[in-house]
């Protein structure tokens, strides 16, 4: 019974039928009719224009777009434990062409403008420091924490005052929207985010990304990038078939709440365990070593998370049964 990564979970048969219908001849690269339409889809998801690019990674989307946002010779802001920085092997300093990561804190790895503003104040104004060009954000956050329009508002606000770019990873965009109820333009455009890195491949789909951008000048450049990067796919119509399947009927919106479903079953199970508020599909416990092979031995896969921590999370296509199981086990420790 994995709880490992959402990363592991099946991929959803509306995507494999999407890839089915997908395979006839058709034009090459991103010039295929479903690549071409993805800009219209998510503009009419997000309620004003936009251009997407399909990458196949959530590492290469947000690589691609702090390389649209922060030159070579600057930086960019986020938290001390982002994926970009922790899990992404410099490839935001590789796709820069040598930007600097600046590390900021906060708890469950969110942001404030406070946190923000003590790294931006902390940069002299002068040509021997890589000067702050773009802040990144995660949401949901690497703990599950989710920022809600308000947060990402006053980052947006300080972003503009402070002439910086703002990227958002939404690797669990999804869970974090099916979390907040809330529009998703209410919390990436019209908040001041301008690039998203749109993530479906932990929520239903096989191989394809969205690189989102709310100011469409950014793509053309990209174009560019993505291929010199390897990531032009030759038959980029598989990536953009999966991207129209989940958005198809609010798909992509209806397995982040069931995601998230399972994991606030768990958390209700796991009371006074909880490192940190459950708000998307990630559920972070203290466990001894003991309790962890207790689960273990009972068939429950997870990731240990430093010296008596866990992590456990839940997909699309966790199964009830193994929901309530983990839940009745960690109740029974």
């Amino acid at each position: 019974m994995r709880f490992f990564s959402d990363n592991a979970a099946p991929v959803c048969p509306q995507v494999m039928e999407a890839i089915s219908r997908a395979n006839h001849v058709d034009t090459a690269y991103d010039g295929d009719a479903l690549s071409q339409g993805l800009d219209a889809a998510f503009s009419a998801l997000f309620e004003t224009e936009v251009a997407v690019l399909w990458v196949t990674t959530g590492t290469a989307a947000n690589a691609l777009a702090l390389a649209a946002l922060c030159p070579p010779h600057g930086a960019v802001v986020t938290h001390r434990e982002a994926h970009i920085q922790a899990d992404e092997c410099n490839a935001p300093e590789f796709f820069t062409h040598g930007a600097k990561l600046l590390l900021a804190d906060g708890e469950g790895a969110k942001l404030t403008p406070a946190a923000v503003t003590a790294v931006l104040d902390s940069v002299r104004a002068d040509v021997h420091r890589a000067q702050p060009a773009a802040l990144s954000i995660t949401n949901a956050t690497e703990y599950g924490l989710v920022y809600t329009p308000d947060e990402v508002a006053a980052l947006g606000a300080l972003c503009r005052a402070r002439g910086l770019g703002f990227h958002m990873d939404g690797a669990r965009f999804a869970n974090a929207i099916a979390h907040l109820g809330c529009h998703p333009a209410d919390v990436t455009w019209r908040a001041g985010v301008d690039a998203l890195s749109f993530g479906f491949v932990k929520n239903g789909g096989m191989s394809a990304e969205a690189l989102v951008f709310f100011r469409p000048e950014l793509a053309a450049a990209t174009h560019y990038r993505r291929k010199r990067a390897g990531h032009l796919l030759s038959k980029g119509r598989y990536l953009a078939a999966q991207i129209h399947a989940l958005l198809a009927d609010g798909l992509w919106i209806e397995n982040g709440r069931k995601a998230n479903g399972g994991a606030a079953r768990i958390a209700a199970a796991a009371g006074d365990r909880l490192l940190h508020p459950v708000q998307a599909n990630e559920v972070f416990l203290r466990l001894t070593v003991g309790e962890a092979a207790a689960l273990r031995a009972q068939g429950f896969d997870f990731y240990d998370w430093g010296p008596g921590e866990a992590r456990l999370v839940t997909s699309w296509s966790q199964p009830e049964t193994e929901i309530a199981a983990l839940a009745a086990a960690i109740s029974a420790l």
